[in-house]
Formats: C-alpha cells, structure tokens, sequence
C-alpha cells in the first residue's frame, strides 16, 4: 500500500505538473471506485475547474480545485495517479478507472488494477470534516518527541500497532513502521506506553529519517506502485528489515525473524538488535 513516502512522491510530482492546468472534461470507467460522489456529478464539478493544488494528507493525494471542491484520491493497495501525454503504456491505461481530459491535452489516470482505492469529492465543509480524525503528520514540525510519547501513552498496544494507528501518527503503514523500529532498536511487540523517554527519543528520529530518505529515494515499489509518470520507487534495495525476513541483520547478522503474531502484517525484525 502506499504509504506516505508514496503518496508525498505523487503529490510532488502533480503539483509541480498540473497545478494550474484546467479541466475539460471527465470519463469514469469504473464507477466503484468513487466515493461521496457519482459519474454525472464528477463530470459536472470537474468540468472547467482550474487545479489550484496537489498535496498530501495522511496516505491520500488531494487535488484543490477552483471550485472549492476536493478531490481526495487514496491509492490503497493498487492505485496509481498517472499522468499521460501521450506516451503511457497501454498496459497501464488498460486498468484506468477514470480519466481527467486537461485542456493542454495530457490526460491524469487514476489506474487501480485491484479497484481497492477509492476517488471521493468533498466540498471543502466537508473535507475538514473527514480529516478531523486523524492523527499528526510525522514529517510536520509539530511532530516532536513529546507528540510521539503522548500518542504512545497509557496503551497496552505493540508499538507498532500504534504506529500504524492513523487516528495517531498520519501516514505511517506497514513498511516504514517496521523500519523504524528497527533503526530505533525497539521490539515491535513492546507496549508503547511502556516505552522510556530514551526510547521515544530514538524512535522519534529514526521516523524522521526513514520517511525523509524514503521521499527522497520516491518511495518503495513492490509490486504495483509507481510515481505520477510511471516509475518505480528506489527504496526497496535499502530497506534493512521489511521484506527480507531469514536473512541476516545488516547490524549483527542474526538471522531476522518474519511473523504475522504481533498485528496481523508481516512483521520483520532482529531478535538481537531490538529489545
């Protein structure tokens, strides 16, 4: 799934691309994946509504449209925005579920082989709304050690459970919670509330770091992931820990441990290293 280095990635990437451009029109193919909204209504609210911005919250892209309308696109598993001049794979138009016709003539795709994704518009009332739950921005400022040890206080959870918690920490998903704990040193089973303030000292760097050098290598791809013109992230040739359980740690070389028990995900770790 995309997670925030993903979703920031795309963000960049449109906004420097689109931000400005007019729209002329819409065709919806898979109706599935909208959500808050409807073929007809998209088309009319789209239509002739200038991009103002493209920008991140959490793991979603949202484009800010001279409407004020939001459109809120949360890749999930398979989704891609793409952004077509004419020279995108057919194999990749093949799986778009709806296009955005700009009137300079490129086209924005949002493809999603699975459908899993969703493409919601929200008035802007709206739009505040739906973000109210959600936790602080892990690259943001605001997001200080002590912001981190209040969103890990008093909880029983593994921390990185917590971690993975959106109503927490916005953005953080499987991939990089299991790096930063592992740069941090930390069990990923541990209860956060037990955690000691050097802990949560480190944790909170290692957070910082990965995700910084993670949008900075335009995330990990996998499987279906790919940046706004259609390449592959660079992360995953670095990660130290996530998708390489049995081989040995890059710190120690004990042989690191891959186990579903702690959340349900795949959960990487080095025994030795992380206590």
């Amino acid at each position: 799934m995309p997670e925030l280095p993903e979703t920031e990635t795309i963000a960049r990437d449109l906004d420097g691309a689109i931000a400005g451009a007019r729209i002329t029109r819409v065709t919806v193919t898979r109706p599935d994946v909208l959500r808050e909204t409807d073929p007809r209504a998209l088309a009319a609210h789209l239509a002739g509504a200038v991009v103002q911005r493209v920008w991140r919250r959490a793991k979603m892209v949202v484009l800010d449209l001279s409407t004020g309308h939001h459109l809120v696109v949360q890749p999930r598993f398979t989704g891609a925005l793409l952004l077509d001049g004419g020279a995108l794979p057919a194999a990749e138009r093949r799986y778009s579920t709806l296009a955005i016709r700009l009137r300079d003539g490129r086209t924005l795709h949002y493809r999603d082989i699975r459908r899993l994704g969703t493409v919601a518009l929200m008035a802007d009332a709206r739009w505040r709304e739906y973000i109210v739950p959600l936790g602080v921005e892990p690259l943001e400022p605001g997001f200080t050690p002590a912001v981190l040890s209040r969103a890990l206080r008093a909880s029983r959870q593994a921390v990185k459970k917590l971690l993975m918690d959106q109503r927490r920490i916005a953005g953080i998903g499987n991939i990089y919670a299991n790096e930063a704990l592992w740069r941090a040193r930390i069990d990923p089973s541990r209860a956060g509330g037990r955690l000691r303030p050097d802990a949560v000292g480190a944790l909170h760097a290692a957070i910082g770091a990965v995700l910084r050098d993670a949008v900075a290598a335009r995330g990990t791809s996998f499987r279906d992931y790919r940046d706004a013109a259609g390449e592959r992230g660079a992360v995953g040739a670095a990660l130290a820990v996530y998708g390489r359980g049995g081989l040995p740690c890059p710190a120690c070389g004990t042989r690191l441990v891959d186990t579903p028990a702690i959340d349900g995900r795949t959960t990487v770790f080095c025994p030795r290293c992380q206590r």
